[in-house]
């Protein structure tokens, strides 16, 4: 038997690490999304063997400020992306705000650091976003590209098919023939 599972990677991954934390009797305070404050004073070693349990999941320790600000960059972008009134929002301005820096600046930290622009990495989340909204089945195309802040659906098929190589409605075929495979 195969189940479809909805889920929410922000917060598997805010649980993972908290039960982690906890079994390494380290006490912390979550101050957003990816960002905790360790109450103690952690020893060398034990940053170290922490760093070492977190890294087989993906977890990683950013210690380069431009790094940091470039993770705050890239966690808001997802919060926007997965909020469902994101629509109601300019990427540049939902930004500048909740950092507190001009865009321009970010724009500039973040291509430096990544190699890549925010638009891209936006775009990227919000294909994801797509195709989790596609998988779970409950929004049409329209819906989504809506959602997703697209001006059109054309609009969201040109980047999806950019992105992946398929469209939106290819997608869809496939995650249909793939359920009625299962049966």
């Amino acid at each position: 038997m195969k189940l479809f599972i909805k889920f929410d990677i922000n917060t598997i991954c805010s649980l993972y690490l908290k039960q982690n934390l906890e079994l390494n009797n380290v006490n912390f305070t979550t101050l957003g999304f990816g960002e905790i404050e360790i109450e103690d004073n952690l020893d060398a070693e034990a940053l170290d063997n922490l760093k070492t349990k977190l890294a087989p999941c993906g977890f990683e320790v950013v210690e380069n400020q431009k790094s940091v600000l470039v993770q705050k960059i890239k966690d808001a972008i997802i919060e926007l992306v997965f909020m469902d009134d994101s629509n109601n929002y300019k990427s540049s301005v939902f930004l500048a705000e909740k950092l507190n820096h001009s865009y321009g600046y970010l724009s500039n930290v973040f291509s430096e650091v990544t190699y890549s622009s925010i638009e891209n990495f936006i775009i990227l989340q919000k294909i994801e976003r797509a195709k989790q909204l596609i998988i779970i089945n409950e929004m049409s195309l329209t819906e989504i590209a809506f959602l997703l802040n697209y001006s059109s659906v054309a609009h969201l098929s040109t980047q999806f098919k950019n992105t992946t190589g398929i469209t939106p409605s290819a997608f869809q075929r496939i995650i249909k023939k793939r359920r009625e495979n299962l049966k």
